[in-house]
């Protein structure tokens, strides 16, 4: 064959490969920069590219086929035992409505219809901030526990307190306690060993992870959930995982700072369902029994709380809804924690808006993390844009900075695992409370003025100095979607 001809052969190949990159994509109708995105990755590194986006780059119509992983929170076998609880949700929207600032009372609604979010209004609840106030709860709690012990969590390590709460769980399986835990195989994958999981097995504990890393078609939707229910009665969750770096911060860091919730009350039971849930699709066993889901037995005052799901098979993003409502509801102020700072335009605009219109906007970030600093660099450009809006950013310093909250007007917060970012979003699986609560936002938010003092403000004028740091910055953004 001529030269020539394995030349025009070769261009006709490439130039059928582009458009067909260009249709594929585009016909999904992602978000102009998601679609960007994608298509520089697939034209500037083809085959790896067609990995990539095999991995972690599907959104939920990916799912479309796989009626097994489509499993609703309040869904299916679960709606059964729930039923008489459900079937209150509008009374109970219509009573928070009648109570809540005018600005807020469409919220519940909202995030009812778009994720079948549970609004309990009888709790009781305890802000735990930072590994040092949640492991002796929980510990304390897995020890007391009767029936059965459910976590879940997105980062579970091998080190000193894991291997100390190892035998713990084992201890009460082998006192006659059905214990189970859920691990996501990529967040534990550098810090969790198989003859630790192994041991736990062979204890009475079943542990298994969310979605093995041998399933490459749903290898890029993790499980960042992080969950505790102990006798179907007291729940846990927000943003601590399971490791001894919780406790004396990663390499480099003085700490770890971060936030968690610790609840008794109706809205356990919905922590419940979501696990699950998460357990049947993970594992393939249906736990559906008033062991799991018993009834409520103690008396809890007036403290409404809606749990909020999403993930990759949702179909609304509702986690990212839920922060667009409370940033433009917002009438005073808005106070934002979160690691990691990469927004959808969506969300962009929405702090803009607020910040242009006189709303007081803070967000804290992390600087750096003990692992990859892409993320970081990305989040920066972010960072800068909202600055020349009027939002105040903060990075904090010495630990490690891990919380997921947001606080509006001292009326309504939320904390969780979702962080600010894409992938958070729109394809990992999170959860995050939302406290209609005025006495706990302010609590949060007295919080967020203490931690003020270890930030130090987020400069434009000298970001701009750097001109090597700023286009490594933009060119890190370029990949946004996937980080």
């Amino acid at each position: 064959m001529e030269t020539t001809t394995i030349y025009y052969l070769l261009a006709g190949l490439l130039a059928l490969y582009a458009l067909g990159a260009y249709i594929f994509l585009v016909i999904d109708n992602r978000s102009p920069q998601s679609t960007f995105a994608w298509l520089f990755l697939f034209y500037i590194f083809p085959l790896g590219g067609i990995v990539i986006y095999a991995l972690f780059g599907r959104g939920h119509h990916a799912f479309s086929d796989e009626s097994k992983l489509l499993k609703q929170i309040v869904g299916g076998d679960l709606s059964q035992p729930l039923a008489p609880w459900l079937s209150q949700q509008d009374e109970a929207i219509e009573k928070l409505k009648t109570e809540s600032r005018p600005a807020f009372r469409r919220l519940p609604k909202l995030l009812h219809h778009s994720s079948c979010a549970c609004l309990t209004l009888h709790n009781h609840l305890e802000i735990l901030q930072n590994a040092q106030e949640k492991y002796p709860r929980l510990v304390e709690d897995i020890k007391a526990a009767q029936q059965s012990i459910h976590l879940e969590y997105f980062e579970w390590a091998a080190d000193p307190f894991t291997e100390e709460l190892k035998q713990i769980l084992i201890g009460k399986a082998r006192a006659g306690v059905e214990v189970r835990v859920l691990f996501d195989p990529v967040g534990s994958f550098a810090a969790l060993r198989k003859r630790y999981v192994r041991e736990m097995n062979v204890g009475g504990v079943k542990m298994y992870p969310f979605s093995p890393l041998y399933k490459l078609h749903t290898i890029g939707y993790r499980n960042y959930r992080k969950i505790a229910v102990i006798d179907g009665k007291i729940g846990y969750t927000g943003g601590i995982n399971m490791s001894q770096a919780h406790l004396n911060g990663p390499e480099g860091f003085t700490g770890w700072r971060d936030t968690h919730v610790r609840l008794t009350g109706e809205a356990v039971r919905v922590l419940q369902a979501t696990f699950l849930t998460s357990w049947y699709n993970g594992v393939g066993e249906k736990l559906v029994s008033e062991l799991y889901l018993p009834p409520l037995t103690e008396a809890h005052g007036y403290l409404p709380v809606q749990v909020v799901n999403s993930g990759p098979d949702s179909e609304w993003q509702a986690i990212r809804q839920l922060y667009f409502f409370l940033i433009l509801a917002a009438e005073d102020h808005v106070y934002i924690q979160s690691p990691f700072f990469i927004l959808d335009e969506s969300i962009a605009e929405a702090l803009r808006a607020a910040a242009l219109s006189g709303i007081e906007v803070k967000v804290m970030l992390a600087p750096a993390g003990a692992e990859g600093q892409l993320p970081y660099q990305a989040g920066r450009t972010y960072a800068a844009a909202m600055i020349r809006a009027g939002v105040q950013v903060y990075y904090y310093h010495g630990a490690y900075f891990h919380p997921k909250t947001i606080m509006v007007d001292s009326a309504v917060c939320s904390i969780g695992s979702a962080n600010m970012d894409i992938r958070s979003f729109s394809i990992n699986y999170e959860t995050n409370l939302v406290i209609y609560d005025e006495t706990t936002t302010q609590q949060l938010e007295n919080d967020f003025l203490s931690d003020l003092k270890h930030c130090a403000e987020f400069s434009l004028a000298e970001y701009k100095k750097s001109f090597l740091v700023r286009l490594g910055d933009s060119t890190t953004r370029l990949f946004s979607p996937l980080l």
